[in-house]
């Protein structure tokens, strides 16, 4: 996946927050959808940008699909933020 998709799934703040339930732990998509006040369809729509910026992967269990974090594309990210601002100069300078 291009680092620009998976930047443009990161920039909606419902997207960001699904994640953020999904660092808890894999989820069914009904249970992420009760978390919000919009439709069930607008879930689905987040939970598919997500997946394909590799950021969710999801699993069908019988009539259920789950949903969980992938954290290597995050752990991507990071490592590309902290070489953009120089590696470890904002630590040492605190």
């Amino acid at each position: 996946m291009s680092m620009q998709q998976t930047l443009r799934a990161l920039a909606d703040p419902t997207r960001r927050e699904i994640l953020n339930l999904l660092k808890r732990g894999r989820m069914a998509a009904g249970d992420i959808a009760n978390y919000f006040s919009i439709t069930g369809a607008a879930i689905s729509r987040h939970l598919s940008i997500l997946r394909e910026a590799d950021l969710i992967y999801d699993q069908r269990e019988g009539k259920f699909i789950y949903y969980e974090l992938n954290a290597s594309v995050l752990e991507e990210i990071l490592l590309w933020l902290t070489d953009l601002k120089g590696g470890n100069e904002y630590a040492e300078k605190k």
